[in-house]
């Protein structure tokens, strides 16, 4: 009898040999093929962060790094099960929990009366947001943006699912940190885009610097 472990996991998802994948017939690989590119372009930016820069070769910017792009393993393969859209039964069955085990009276009124009846509209935002993480956790740009929306959108999680006995609370408050330190160390200055992108932009004077720029500054 077989039993796998966290490589084996690992090399199925990357290959797309998973229950929520396999459902999906060959179109999953839409989503294997994203993920691998997307993967490989991360990489790619760390090496030449590694190469470059002499400052970035250094044990904190390595772990940094690393976590930051394990935390995107974890929102992709979250998109998964948020499929096929609009609607996918596994985000159903999630928000009727929610509306079931919240700790907040108000989160469950919000459940009932819109997210659950408008729930091929929220569906859809919801896949797109965890798409947003794993880029930008991925390639490490707009980390610092990144980091809060998904504390954020963790909290809810967290008050969602507090009273459901199948899950344990810690769960999200360890997310809801993690992401958190993401934001406050500026992740993606470790061997990411922000990195590459702050370096060049801080050449210009602030005051030079279009809206879109400043912008990008204050996310990163």
């Amino acid at each position: 009898m077989s039993h796998d472990n966290p490589v084996i996991d690992l090399f199925n998802f990357l290959i797309g040999n998973t229950g929520d994948y396999n459902r999906f017939g060959y179109s999953k690989y839409i989503s294997v093929v994203f993920y691998l590119c997307l993967l490989a372009g991360g990489l790619y930016v760390a090496v030449l962060n590694w190469s470059r820069d002499p400052e970035q070769r250094t044990g904190y910017h390595f772990w940094v790094a690393a976590m930051r792009m394990t935390a995107a393993g974890m929102w992709i393969q979250g998109t998964i099960w948020k499929l096929p859209l609009p609607v996918a039964a596994g985000f159903k069955y999630w928000l009727d929990q929610e509306a079931k085990f919240s700790s907040v009276p108000l989160l469950t009124t919000l459940m009932h009366s819109l997210f659950i009846p408008y729930i091929a509209l929220l569906q859809p935002v919801v896949y797109l947001v965890e798409i947003f993480f794993t880029i930008s956790l991925t390639l490490g740009i707009a980390v610092r943006l990144s980091g809060i929306v998904a504390v954020l959108f963790t909290i809810q999680l967290w008050l969602g699912l507090y009273n459901d006995p199948t899950e344990w609370p810690w769960t999200y408050m360890a997310i809801i940190c993690a992401h958190g330190m993401f934001a406050a160390a500026c992740a993606g200055r470790s061997l990411g885009l922000d990195h590459l992108l702050r370096g060049r932009a801080e050449l210009v004077p602030a005051r030079s610097q279009p809206l879109l720029a400043r912008v990008y500054a204050l996310s990163s």
